[in-house]
């Protein structure tokens, strides 16, 4: 993509925790080390193998990548931070793969080399755009696709009406931890719906449509976290 006067700068929205090395170091902790598992069975289900190209973009520390290139035939892990970028090219060397490739990158800036991916996986990242250059990156997003592509996209999603909001957050909250060494507590949760861009399943359903995409699944926890297998037409 052409840099342009009005483009934003995605490291910027992503954060300035994002730059350092010692953030970085507990993110996964942080996170909960989630199982990629079953995003990886999604792909497979959909006819995904080892000769499949997938893209995994915020790659983040990689535990989507590195399961990824277990199981499929080249991955490339893009992330706009250097610090990410850094810590999970260590992570790949130490594992030995050499099927994976990296892009110091974002939704808004990485050109996809080659044929199109079979599939995309992305987490917890598309929410760091407002919804105007979200719906720019999921445009993006299936241009890199083959026809038939798969988009698998976990994020916080907000699956309720406005009228509602008082008292899902407020559910939503009350699950925070206390230890923000050991997840999010309550004032990271505030922080994100004061900072951030999650956005309303009722407005990003539509941009899927738009962008060429086929919702084949979508299942939400708590109202507030979804995870969408689509298609690309």
């Amino acid at each position: 993509m052409t840099a342009k006067p009005w483009k934003i700068d995605e490291l910027a929205y992503a954060g300035p925790e994002h730059l350092d090395a010692a953030f970085v170091a507990g993110y996964d902790r942080k996170q909960g080390h989630p199982d990629p598992a079953e995003d990886i069975a999604v792909l497979a289900a959909h006819g995904l193998g080892p000769t499949s190209t997938v893209i995994d973009l915020a790659a983040g520390t990689g535990q989507f990548t590195l399961a990824a290139a277990r199981r499929f035939g080249h991955v490339t892990a893009v992330d706009v931070s250097p610090a990410m970028q850094d810590a999970l090219r260590k992570r790949t060397a130490d594992a030995g793969f050499a099927n994976v490739g990296f892009a110091l990158a974002g939704f808004l800036s990485y050109d996809h080399p080659g044929p199109p991916a079979d599939a995309v996986h992305t987490r917890n990242a598309l929410h760091q755009l407002p919804d105007f250059w979200k719906a720019l990156a999921l445009q993006r997003i299936a241009d890199s696709l083959r026809p038939g592509g798969i988009l698998r996209l976990r994020d916080l999603i907000f699956d309720f009406q406005p009228s509602e909001a008082d008292a899902v957050l407020e559910r939503w909250m009350s699950g925070a931890v206390t230890d923000p060494t050991a997840g999010y507590t309550r004032d990271d949760f505030a922080d994100h719906l004061r900072t951030e861009f999650s956005t309303f399943r009722w407005l990003l359903e539509p941009m899927l449509a738009a962008s060429g995409f086929d919702i084949l699944d979508a299942e939400f926890v708590g109202s507030v976290y979804g995870a969408y297998t689509c298609v690309k037409r």
